[in-house]
């Protein structure tokens, strides 16, 4: 059991010259034997892009891909020929599947692109390639955007929820086995301690947890059942 605050500034980045990409899990040349995933989440990252910036055409297999945009205009393209500009509240899920190949550039007419996304392995590998987005408008309480009564999603007790809440509102954080609180903007406290843009809080067994909001925020819930 326990309660523990991973603060944004301590936390991995790789900055290029069109985009900023803070992780908070080890990626790529950023490796942490002790931070390698948080139960199936093994990649969690706060992307910010200039217009016209991000990834061009690359390769994934065997995981599920949820994509939360935040600000700005992420157009997106994939080896299925599908197309799709996501905004801020609208949620993607991709399922790579057997293997699938997409791009992920900012809008270059819509000014900097932020979005978090987020890589779940799944409970079965090899399956056929898939996508699905929906819009979704966050109330002061978690609102289900993925697994349960959101968005279908590959993996089995994984689930995301976003609130979006005014100073002085409050959430219970999932009674799961895992959560991941993530404070995607704004700042509150969760117990003995104060959490602020970009910090992220990880439950273990810790039923009944509050979040409370000191400014306008969006929290970003996953949680994981075990």
């Amino acid at each position: 059991m326990g309660i523990v605050v991973y603060a944004g500034s301590e936390r991995f980045s790789t900055s290029l010259d069109d985009r900023l990409t803070r992780h908070s899990f080890s990626f790529g040349p950023h490796y942490d034997p002790a931070n390698l995933g948080f139960g199936p989440m093994i990649c969690h990252n706060d992307d910010l892009l200039r217009p016209g910036g991000g990834y061009p055409d690359h390769p994934h297999a065997d995981l599920e891909i949820v994509t939360w945009v935040l600000d700005g205009v992420l157009l997106h393209t994939d080896s299925t020929g599908h197309t799709e500009e996501l905004r801020p509240g609208d949620v993607q899920v991709m399922s790579a599947g057997s293997g699938i190949r997409h791009a992920e550039v900012a809008d270059a007419g819509s000014g900097p692109t932020r979005f978090l996304q987020t890589w779940i392995t799944p409970d079965e590998g090899g399956t056929p390639p898939r996508w699905r987005s929906e819009h979704v408008d966050p109330g002061p309480g978690l609102t289900q955007v993925v697994g349960g009564q959101g968005l279908p999603i590959g993996t089995r007790g994984a689930e995301l929820a976003v609130a979006r809440l005014a100073p002085g509102e409050a959430v219970d954080l999932p009674d799961a086995g895992l959560a991941h609180a993530f404070v995607a903007l704004g700042s509150g406290f969760v117990p003995g301690r104060d959490v602020t843009v970009g910090d992220a809080v990880r439950l273990v067994d810790e039923p009944g947890a509050r979040f409370t909001a000191t400014d306008h925020t969006e929290l970003v819930v996953w949680s994981f059942s075990r």
